[in-house]
């Protein structure tokens, strides 16, 4: 493991790792308890439609724009484009959160139920980013690096801005976390004694979507939603208790990144391969033992 740590590229991707992975699981008890387990499956499709219409962007050129466009806003236009195709993670954060905002007022006031609102916006979404995909050439790589994952591929600037949303997540879990349990546990009571119970949801749906959005660039789209659904899982079969499960998750989810990523890097496999495979083998182990204490 010595042998590793010290390429600068792998220091980065554990600390990166490990914060997405606490990030991932923290909220997961709270999705999978509010049965929205699937929410980071559905908003990791989400952010695979933006970021192949963000680097899509990088194809406009002055030229190409539509002739009904001034004279003096084409290159100003053309300048944005390419500046979001060359930094795709801002613009796929924006559509993600808005989506996760979506995906929130489908299932309380249209009275969709949420995996069905998930369905609907996760598949429309995959379906525009492969559209996208086919009918542009040259960034099938960069499209596959977002879809499988390439934590070991990532850039300082990239570190430095996971890093700062990783620690913005964090400190806001802990900062409303009384509330987020409360809202977790009974929503209605919780309304009754006078909470704003939309804004927590809301606030939950803003925290899962930016989780997943910088999560992507480690386990790919096709992979996050298992930090999210597997951590939380495996807590559950030994433990009751919500605060010993969210302690627990958080022990499990970091825990099964370094173990992943080490696997990875001797055995040369896929690093969110790795990691998930390392979360079933947990998972399985925790429901025996969770089935042995009766």
């Amino acid at each position: 493991m010595k042998v590793f740590l010290k390429y600068a590229f792998i220091q980065r991707a554990l600390i990166v790792g490990a914060l997405v992975s606490l990030c991932a699981s923290l909220l997961g008890v709270s999705l999978v308890l509010k049965r929205y387990s699937m929410i980071g499956d559905g908003l990791s499709h989400v952010g695979f439609g933006a970021l192949t219409i963000a680097m899509a962007l990088g194809f406009v050129t002055v030229d190409s724009l539509p002739a009904f466009i001034p004279e003096g806003m084409r290159a100003g236009i053309a300048k944005l484009c390419t500046s979001i195709a060359a930094s795709p993670l801002p613009f796929t954060l924006v559509i993600v959160v808005l989506c996760a905002f979506l995906l929130l007022w489908l299932s309380e006031r249209s009275g969709m139920q949420g995996d069905s609102a998930i369905a609907i916006i996760s598949t429309s979404a995959l379906a525009l980013g492969v559209v996208v995909t086919s009918m542009t050439s040259g960034m099938n790589v960069d499209v596959y690096n977002y879809m499988f994952g390439s934590i070991l591929a990532m850039s300082k600037s990239d570190v430095y801005v996971s890093v700062a949303l990783s620690v913005i997540v964090l400190a806001l879990f802990i900062l409303f976390y009384p509330k987020i349990f409360a809202v977790t546990f009974d929503e209605a009571f919780s309304r009754a004694t006078g909470m704003k119970t939309g804004l927590y949801n809301m606030l939950i749906a803003m925290l899962t979507a930016v989780t997943v959005v910088i999560g992507m660039r480690m386990m790919g789209t096709l992979l996050i939603s298992s930090l999210i659904i597997f951590p939380a899982l495996s807590s559950m079969r030994v433990f009751s208790r919500f605060r010993a499960v969210t302690i627990c998750s958080a022990i499990i989810s970091v825990s099964c990144f370094v173990v992943g990523m080490m696997l990875s890097c001797i055995c040369s496999l896929p690093t969110g391969a790795c990691i998930v495979g390392v979360n079933l083998v947990v998972f399985m182990v925790f429901s025996v033992v969770g089935a042995l204490r009766g």
